[in-house]
């Protein structure tokens, strides 16, 4: 469903949204992050989405981007799979459950709350 037939604002031209991605991958690739960082906030402020549009829009694109990353990082020994298995099974829980608290919460509480882990997950990367 386009931004327009959900009354939305109409979305820019598919460069600024494979801009998107391309700094998404980057990001996750480099840093290990880009899904909800990268492509949220900018799906909302330069795409057109909602809030819930644009954690659900981000959240399909990480399949991709996570495989990706992960296969260039698996050429090079750097996967810890024991680890990758808990976080994965932990996260077969959590998604679904943060899916439906998603689906119930409204577009102000999600831009606090997110906005709130940035900076949270900020002060704890700049101070350790």
């Amino acid at each position: 469903m386009s931004a327009e037939e959900s009354g939305g604002e109409p979305r820019l031209a598919p460069p600024l949204t494979l801009a998107t991605g391309l700094a998404a991958g980057l990001a996750s690739g480099l840093l290990g992050v880009g899904g909800g960082i990268i492509i949220v906030p900018l799906l909302v402020a330069f795409i057109g989405l909602t809030q819930h549009q644009s954690h659900a829009t981000s959240l399909a694109a990480i399949v991709p981007i996570a495989t990706v990353g992960a296969a260039r990082f698996a050429l090079d020994g750097s996967i810890d799979y024991g680890l990758a298995g808990l976080l994965a099974a932990g996260s077969l829980v959590g998604a679904p459950l943060g899916a439906f608290l998603l689906a119930r919460s409204s577009e102000g509480l999600l831009k606090l709350l997110f906005g709130l882990l940035v900076l949270a997950v900020s002060a704890q990367l700049l101070l350790s």
